[in-house]
């Protein structure tokens, strides 16, 4: 199992909004096939575990270790249980159940009628804290949300006239890249947009560029920036209108309630995870309504005197690192994490 959760890993920023998953297959001991889920809407798992084995002949005496209960409905692909089924394994463990009112305990009910032996429980802390983001999107209908900023040695994000380079180092920035990477969306403010414009691509890192999004309540923010380049899928959200043109989408947003719409929005696009690099304002509107899951703080050694001071988070922080001269600390919010933490 502990392999299999390694495999699982390799689908991180491939595969959302389904979960990461990985299989292993194993006969008299000795493993005969693996693999893993390695695109949205491509095979499971299982499906290149089984396809991995050279001799099928042997399934019907293996061990079936996955890291997430087998899927039991046809979606993108067919049925994960059913592929069991038909390839007559003997035994399957299973690390955790799947959150999915689709599946919640179908797939191993589906395996255990036809007389597969099923166990469960297998590192399942592991495999659960692995999807955190799916089992924040699958119990709360809405994206899991990272907050990231870095602030000086003295509190501080950005000067006063909203200037924020550079204040973490250069592996730092270039880790910022990699989390990038890792998240189906990347959003920030007007502000942000207005005195940084930055481009929100994945650059020092290799891996796909997030969805990116713009919170512009009046469209105040100038269309000549990069976030209008049309080269990434972006979309801004707004009070005022509403069109859709290649790469470019404004929605309006009716009503209160702004940030609970976009977030229920982003996630009824497909859209499971969010790293918000916004600035203050947008960091605190988060924090106060209760819409994060994890904070990722680095913290330097500079010192501005005076600026914009960073948002508090009221926790403790969960743990550090050292990351050459920042301090990157991790904070998860104890509300969110009960759909995932195991204590």
């Amino acid at each position: 199992m502990h392999r299999a959760l390694q495999l699982a890993k390799n689908g991180l920023g491939s595969v959302s909004p389904n979960p990461m998953v990985g299989c292993v297959i194993t006969h008299n001991n000795i493993v005969i096939g693996e693999g893993w889920h390695q695109q949205f809407g491509e095979a499971h798992a299982e499906v290149n575990a089984i396809n991995s084995v050279k001799n099928k002949e042997l399934l019907k005496d293996a061990t079936v270790y996955v890291t997430l209960e087998p899927c039991s409905y046809v979606g993108k692909t067919p049925a994960c249980s059913d592929l069991l089924i038909t390839s007559r394994v003997k035994k399957v463990v299973v690390a955790t159940l799947d959150p999915n009112p689709k599946v919640a305990g179908s797939g191993i009910a589906a395996l255990e009628n036809k007389g597969i032996i099923v166990k469960q429980g297998v590192l399942k802390k592991e495999a659960i804290e692995l999807n955190k983001r799916f089992f924040i999107n699958q119990q709360l209908n809405r994206p899991y949300i990272i907050l990231k900023w870095a602030q000086t040695k003295d509190g501080f994000i950005a000067r006063k006239n909203f200037d924020s380079k550079w204040i973490s180092n250069e592996h730092s920035r270039q880790l910022v890249h990699k989390w990038r990477a890792e998240e189906d969306a990347i959003l920030v403010g007007k502000n942000t947009a207005i005195h940084d414009n930055p481009s929100l691509t994945v650059r020092d890192w290799s891996g796909t560029h997030p969805t990116r999004v713009l919170l512009d309540r009046n469209l105040k923010v100038p269309q000549n920036l990069y976030l209008f380049d049309g080269k990434i899928s972006t979309l801004i959200y707004n009070f005022l209108e509403g069109n859709k043109q290649k790469n470019l989408e404004h929605i309006k947003i009716e009503g209160e309630n702004f940030l609970h719409q976009v977030v229920t929005n982003l996630y009824q696009r497909g859209i499971g995870s969010i790293l918000i690099e916004g600035g203050s304002q947008i960091f605190n509107s988060f924090i106060h309504l209760g819409l994060w899951d994890e904070v990722r703080v680095f913290s330097s050694n500079q010192l501005f005197n005076e600026g914009i001071s960073a948002p508090q988070i009221k926790f403790p922080k969960t743990y550090s690192e050292d990351i050459e001269s920042d301090s990157l600390s991790y904070y998860f919010n104890p509300i969110t994490s009960k759909h995932w933490q195991k204590n």
